[in-house]
């Protein structure tokens, strides 16, 4: 009976050993709660399915990027699959370090097409769609009340011209004046995401560019707008990280975040709350679209089992269920059809209407590798110095002006819509 077990053990070792293997890098998925239902969900089960071992790597984008980079010029590939962002993946495309993926079809697969039209530069496609999420306000209905003359609120849940952030100005006025407190918050605190508000809203809004405007004379009139904006946020924005609690105990009544940072209170009192598109500037109504491909870096070894997991990754009833764990929003069309009601349908309406709107100015986020960090800095330390500081904005301007202007040489990056529909 020993000896069969023996035998029996060895045969299960032996498979083990043989199974072909994909190392799985990616700067998504990180939180704890998000790696555990990676791993021990989807790759599971993925694992199940088709006898295919699966090592997730979650790297930060710089380790991500500095890994495929240093890979690629040893010519000792083990990176099978990368997942990032559309600007990360974009760099890496043009040092010409992945693979062309043109002629993969996937069954009863629908892309959404003007995510599909982002995965093809450099002459290749460059990645399958994987994840898509946007930042969007949400808005508990008791703010209505408090609307500026001249704005209603088919206006704000609708996108129209009218809501524009001098209306945001007046209602978050009208707010503070009636109430007795801000109402108007963001994630400001350290890890909150208010650098890209700065960059990817603000800056396109005003000046139509994310980074090559930034001391611009637009520029400047938008940083003043800001500092009288500043009179009506809550000052607990400075610590937090996330909207959804400040949300959920009234202590705002206008949040901008991520999607994914909105969900628990939509969640919890879905019929408080409702998501409606960011306002709009004087050149447009700028957004930023969080677009997560996966890509096969050139050389990469089992190759058929990597492209096996981007059609599991990206199948409807998997892209469904990534968006009720996650909050990230499904890249294919026939998802829709499944996505439940409740909260989710509140933020898939709000992440629409965004998208629809006429004056849209899509924004994408850089992909510079370990200088991903320096550039969102620059635009915290200008809101810091312009601000909380009051230093003068043309002086601040110039200076770091010439810092964003040196990451992007240094790097070789492609700039970043809407900077790249300039030129």
């Amino acid at each position: 009976m020993r000896k069969v077990l023996l035998v029996l053990l060895m045969i299960l070792v032996t498979s083990l050993l043989t199974l072909a293997e994909v190392n799985f890098v990616s700067t998504q998925m990180h939180p704890a709660a998000e790696r555990q239902f990676m791993e021990g969900d989807l790759l599971a089960n993925f694992m199940k399915m088709y006898d295919v071992k699966v090592r997730f790597l979650p790297l930060t984008y710089e380790q991500a990027s500095s890994r495929i980079e240093a890979e690629q010029r040893t010519g000792k590939v083990s990176v099978n699959l990368f997942g990032d962002l559309q600007g990360g993946i974009d760099l890496l495309g043009s040092k010409g370090f992945l693979s062309d993926l043109s002629d993969l079809q996937f069954e009863n697969r629908t892309f959404i097409e003007t995510l599909e039209k982002y995965a093809y530069a450099h002459g290749i496609k460059q990645f399958i769609p994987w994840l898509q999420a946007t930042y969007v306000m949400a808005v508990n209905k008791k703010a209505f009340e408090y609307l500026p003359k001249g704005l209603t609120r088919e206006d704000v849940i609708n996108g129209t011209n009218k809501w524009t952030y001098d209306a945001l100005l007046q209602w978050a006025k009208n707010i503070k004046e009636k109430t007795g407190q801000p109402g108007l918050g963001f994630p400001i605190g350290p890890n909150g995401l208010w650098h890209r508000f700065l960059h990817g809203y603000l800056y396109p809004s005003f000046t139509g560019a994310q980074a090559i405007k930034f001391d611009s004379v637009r520029a400047i009139e938008m940083w003043n707008y800001l500092k009288e904006l500043f009179k009506y946020v809550h000052p607990g924005s400075s610590v937090w990280s996330a909207l959804d609690e400040p949300l959920l105990r009234g202590e705002v009544l206008i949040a901008w975040d991520h999607t994914a940072r909105l969900k628990t209170a939509m969640i919890e009192k879905p019929n408080d709350f409702v998501v409606v598109p960011s306002p709009a500037g004087p050149m447009g109504r700028g957004y930023i679209i969080v677009l997560v491909g996966l890509s096969i870096p050139k050389n990469a070894p089992n190759v058929d089992e990597a492209v096996k997991l981007i059609d599991y990754l990206t199948s409807p009833e998997v892209q469904v269920k990534i968006l009720n764990k996650v909050g990230f929003f499904p890249v294919v069309k026939e998802s829709s059809g499944i996505i439940p009601e409740g909260a989710l349908k509140i933020l898939a309406q709000g992440v629409v209407n965004q998208a629809s709107t006429p004056d849209s100015l899509v924004s994408f986020i850089p992909g510079l590798g370990a200088k991903g960090g320096e550039f969102t800095e620059t635009y915290r330390m200008a809101f810091r110095r312009i601000v909380l500081e009051n230093e003068d904005p043309a002086k601040v301007l110039k200076e770091l002006g010439e810092r964003i202007r040196k990451i992007f040489k240094e790097t070789g990056a492609p700039l970043p819509e809407p900077d790249a529909s300039l030129f």
